[in-house]
């Protein structure tokens, strides 16, 4: 299945996330911080959505009340919901 996400309140535009059940085949970010969001997409590849979204949520980038990761963690909660 493949979910495409618009972040809310970042720099990044879209997350596109494709799962195999509840597992994480792929992880693509548009926008944002292209070398870290990269480096998030690799280390989440084949691990399990909810371990991703317990790992990443309530990430802070600077002043925000959110970031990349947060929002990475954000969509992939919408992704299993339906």
């Amino acid at each position: 299945m493949t979910y495409t996400y618009r972040p809310k309140g970042v720099c990044s535009q879209q997350i596109i996330i494709d799962l195999n059940g509840d597992v994480i085949e792929n992880l693509r970010v548009l926008g944002g911080c292209a070398g870290n969001l990269q480096g998030i997409s690799a280390l989440v590849r084949g691990m399990k959505a909810q371990e991703a979204i317990e790992r990443l949520r309530g990430i802070r980038c600077g002043f925000k009340t959110t970031s990349c990761p947060d929002q990475i963690a954000k969509a992939l909660e919408e992704a299993l919901e339906g």
